[in-house]
């Protein structure tokens, strides 16, 4: 068994708030038996360095932990705070990986546009994604990025959700992807995405209400409590996927 915590959404930003709630879910993940770390994004709130410090300090685990950027992240700063935990050719943007954990590969995608929120891949990083995608590899293959390529049908995520999602499925049709890991719009998701499965993180720093839901006066609900995913692959059995919810302790 291999199990995958995912987290997303921390928005560190020096104050004790979103610190404390990261915590509860770190403090969670502690006490579990897992392989492995991803947190998929908007690592710190305003791309600073002393936020990234401070994301440095409270990911510390007794297993490899993955990062990658999302729309409030800021690749140099980033590079340079969270340098031990990267391994990302060039000194910018884009900060794509490729990082074998176990069993595991994780091919690790920078969705973002640097001064923007929405998401967006490049042709020179569709060529990379296709190009290591196709590589020979044994073993599950994970794709991890912070925007998911799906609509949220919320008037306002949905203003920052990846463009051209068309361009990325001609890449990802047919490739061997267990699935693709994603953060961003604050909620656990479930769905499909040509032909693997999506699986989003919870946001730790608040969650976003659907427009089904019971109306908020803001777009975030920073009361909800704070979430993460296990994913859990067994040879030859499909991939599992749990949401657990902590309360701090």
């Amino acid at each position: 068994m291999y199990v995958i915590a995912h987290l997303s959404d921390p928005h560190l930003d020096g104050t004790e708030e979103p610190r404390s709630r990261l915590r509860t879910i770190t403090s969670y993940v502690r006490k579990s038996a897992v392989d492995v770390v991803l947190v998929s994004g908007d690592l710190a709130d305003h791309g600073l360095a002393a936020e990234y410090d401070e994301l440095a300090a409270e990911l510390a685990f007794d297993v490899p932990v993955l990062v990658l950027p999302g729309n409030h992240d800021v690749s140099d700063p980033l590079r340079k705070g969270l340098a031990g935990f990267l391994d990302a050719p060039g000194d910018s943007h884009p900060v794509h990986q490729v990082r074998d954990v176990g069993a595991s590969r994780f091919v690790l995608v920078d969705s973002t546009v640097p001064g923007a929120d929405h998401g967006l891949l490049s042709a020179d990083s569709l060529a990379w994604l296709d190009g290591v995608l196709r590589e020979p590899f044994d073993g599950p293959l994970f794709v991890a990025m912070h925007h998911p390529p799906l609509e949220l049908h919320h008037p306002v995520m949905d203003q920052w959700k990846l463009e051209d999602s068309k361009s990325l499925a001609a890449v990802l049709t047919g490739k061997p992807v267990t699935a693709i890991l994603t953060g961003h719009v604050h909620n656990a998701i479930v769905t499909t995405f040509a032909g693997h499965p999506v699986l989003g993180a919870p946001g730790i720093r608040s969650t976003v209400p659907l427009p089904f839901e019971p109306s908020t006066d803001s777009v975030v609900d920073p009361t909800a409590y704070p979430g993460l995913a296990f994913h859990i692959h067994t040879e030859d059995s499909p991939l599992q996927t749990v949401y657990r919810y902590p309360r701090s302790s």
